[in-house]
């Protein structure tokens, strides 16, 4: 390796403080529910735990397990407690090979297989199949095999969203969207320290564990993330969801580094969420489930988002048709009315779109002054689809 690739590798990564070892050590440590469908129990699972038997039950079956990491907000969490995000999602890497289609089922299969081992006790668990674990526990399942990225996901059911999502990853092409989320801290000195050590961590006794920031330089990042900046590189490679990423940072307080080249970062994260989510039907359900999962216990910020959301929209797609253009901004307005609406009450905010119901009194056939309008749902009123982008010149 040459100084110049020893010198990178040397910004990328940092030795975290005692208080961020800490940090790190309680969020391993806490219980966290994952809640089973029909008539499965809820699971109690530490995610020290689980790592531990993913990772001892898949070098049984002769799989090697490089690493594992912890990553996106739980990590950026650990690093800066007050970074105004919080954290939601257990994002656990495993750095592993996955040469071909059986490893990849193996890897599934183990996963599953080491649920029935946090099954509480009376639970018949010779009866339950790997099936019926899936269906139950399991709320998303994804493999992606091509040229630049091999990895699959598996995300375990949490009905606030506090999901414990574990990506096996041989290789991956973009492993983060903005400076502040690119943060990974690797977890095996520690994992290692709670099998071997018998006294107990101390600012003065505890093991050395390191952080990385893929975006490149780990202080300008930790920097960002303190002072609550956006900041990217490559931002023609962010995919689709980017862009609801992006306008969940600007809602939490979060501002540009540059407000000229954030202009075009802009038009590319419109132009990759048009391709990636080509149909109004796929826009509206990778919305409703980015609200769901992102905004759960702060339901007051739904139509901050999504007025803002509208707002990027309507400024920075230069890729659609116009109907095409009106049917998403329509669909975006439909869903803010329908959080108002949720919510019974105007935000504070200094501009906002009011949107009044008539009063009962209206509908009396009596009381014709009014034209009373019928309002469509998103999907109806969204129901003719068609292609929603063109390539950029």
């Amino acid at each position: 390796m040459s100084s110049g690739d020893t010198s990178e590798q040397s910004r990328r990564v940092s030795v975290l403080s005692w208080d961020q070892v800490q940090r790190l050590d309680s969020i391993l440590g806490e219980s966290v529910p994952i809640h089973g469908r029909g008539n499965f129990p809820t699971l109690s699972v530490q995610p020290r735990q689980i790592v531990q038997v993913v990772r001892a039950r898949l070098e049984e079956q002769g799989v090697v397990v490089r690493d594992v990491k912890l990553n996106g907000s739980a990590a950026s969490h650990v690093l800066n407690q007050d970074n105004g995000l919080g954290y939601k999602d257990l994002d656990l890497i495993f750095g592993l090979s996955l040469t071909d289609d059986r490893t990849f089922r193996l890897v599934k299969d183990v996963v599953l297989d080491c649920l029935v081992d946090f099954l509480p006790e009376g639970v018949c668990r010779e009866r339950i199949t790997a099936l019926a674990l899936k269906e139950a526990y399991v709320q998303k399942l994804v493999k992606v095999c091509n040229d630049t990225d091999r990895w699959s996901l598996i995300s375990l059911s949490n009905n606030t969203g506090k999901n414990v999502e574990l990506k096996f990853v041989d290789s991956l092409r973009r492993q983060f969207e903005f400076s502040v989320d690119s943060f990974q801290i690797t977890l095996d000195s520690l994992l290692l320290f709670d099998r071997c050590s018998e006294t107990a961590m101390s600012e003065t006794f505890h093991p050395t564990v390191q952080g990385e920031s893929m975006y490149g330089d780990f202080e300008e990042a930790l920097g960002h993330l303190r002072s609550r900046t956006i900041a990217t590189r490559s931002p023609e490679e962010i995919r689709g969801g980017g862009l609801l990423k992006y306008c969940h940072l600007r809602v939490r307080g979060f501002r540009p580094s540059c407000e000229v080249l954030i202009k075009q970062m802009q038009r590319y994260m419109c132009s990759r969420f048009f391709i990636d989510f080509p149909d109004i039907g796929e826009q509206q359900r990778k919305l409703e489930g980015y609200l769901q999962n992102h905004f759960a216990g702060m339901e007051h910020k739904r139509y901050e988002y999504l007025i803002t959301l509208r707002r990027v929209v309507d400024e920075s797609t230069v890729c659609l048709m116009g109907h095409e253009r009106r049917q998403t901004l329509g669909l975006i307005s439909a869903l803010a009315l329908r959080v108002m609406a949720e919510q019974n009450a105007i935000p504070a905010l200094a501009n906002i779109t009011c949107y009044y119901q008539p009063a009962p009194y209206v509908r009396d056939v009596n009381f014709s002054n009014y034209y009373v309008a019928q309002v469509q749902s998103p999907m109806t009123a969204c129901r003719n689809t068609y292609q929603t982008w063109l390539p950029c010149s």
